[in-house]
């Protein structure tokens, strides 16, 4: 009876260990086939640079290609749906972006929620926003601009992505906290000609969108959007300077579906942190304007919570009609 009793105790004890050691295996033996990550966004946008910076020497770590897979649509929520449904193996990943943390507030009756039903892996990139002008708009600096646009109501037309976009998101962050009336043009396509013609006269937005406008003259750059100068346009100010406690970025990382077993999670961690460690890719983000974001799960996680509240609170003072997803 002992022996029965003790034989029992051992495939009780390995039935238990079993689940974990199975998991440990899943995330050694990971990737053992090709990654997709899926962007919201067409090709050449921000968020698709940073992650083919990302994927490449990514999958050279790991030994598998990271396939980088557009999928605009619906504000990056088509991409966000996508990845939500799919099998939670570490084998279909989000390029999150700051338009993921808006639209928890903005889109109504999405059929899934970011801050549940995608983990957080890792942050990858973040920029300060640029506020460029054309060259006809008479400011030379952000406070002749603020100034021009209180004389001038409802005449500047400010350019973004659509509703809902940081662009977007960072005029109506700027109408708020400067008091002045501007008129939001959402477009659907890149309104970089429009702002070159002067069809719109400003644009908030991702740095490596506008910054070679900037370096060849055919537009202003009146200041960044961060807590400090950018490395990149060290000449150019912070909105803070004329706008105290204005802060708003761009940034990118990879989420992945919820489900996806925490040793994968922990192991791409790794594996990205690792990647932008070196000192090669953070040059080429320093060349379009941004920086590394590092950390861990946990830390990422965070940071995401918080832009969600940040947000919402814009969208709840701009008083911004919320968005069908339907």
């Amino acid at each position: 009876m002992k022996l029965q009793r003790r034989r029992f105790l051992q495939l009780a004890g390995a039935a238990v260990a079993l689940p974990a050691l199975s998991s440990t295996a899943k995330a050694e033996s990971y990737p053992s086939r090709p990654v997709r990550i899926v962007v919201g966004f067409p090709p050449a946008s921000a968020t698709d640079i940073d992650m083919r910076l990302v994927a490449q020497p990514l999958g050279q770590k790991l030994g598998q290609e990271f396939i980088v897979d557009n999928r605009p649509g619906a504000g990056s929520n088509l991409a966000a749906e996508t990845v939500a449904r799919a099998t939670p193996d570490g084998y279909t990943l989000l390029a999150m972006t700051v338009t993921n943390a808006v639209n928890a507030s903005l889109y109504q009756g999405l059929s899934f929620d970011i801050a549940k039903d995608i983990v957080p892996v890792a942050g990858t990139f973040q920029s300060p926003n640029l506020l460029v002008v054309n060259p006809s708009v008479p400011a030379k600096t952000l406070s002749e601009f603020i100034a021009y646009a209180k004389a001038n109501p409802g005449k500047i037309n400010f350019a973004s992505f659509g509703i809902g976009s940081a662009p977007h998101m960072n005029g109506e962050l700027l109408k708020i906290t400067a008091g002045i009336n501007m008129v939001h043009v959402p477009y659907r396509a890149n309104p970089v000609p429009d702002l070159l013609s002067g069809q719109v006269q400003a644009f908030i937005g991702p740095m490596p969108v506008s910054i070679s406008y900037v370096r060849a003259g055919t537009l202003r750059a009146l200041a960044v959007t961060g807590a400090t100068r950018s490395e990149t346009l060290p000449d150019v100010p912070t909105v803070a300077a004329t706008v105290p406690g204005f802060e708003a970025y761009i940034w990118h990382g990879i989420g992945a579906p919820k489900g996806t077993p925490p040793d994968i999670v922990a192991r791409l961690n790794k594996e990205i942190n690792a990647v932008l460690a070196d000192p090669q890719l953070k040059e080429k983000f320093a060349n379009i304007g941004g920086t590394v974001l590092t950390g861990s799960p946990a830390e990422y996680a965070k940071f995401v919570a918080n832009e969600i509240e940040k947000w919402g609170k814009v969208i709840k003072a701009a008083k911004i009609e919320a968005v069908s997803a339907h």
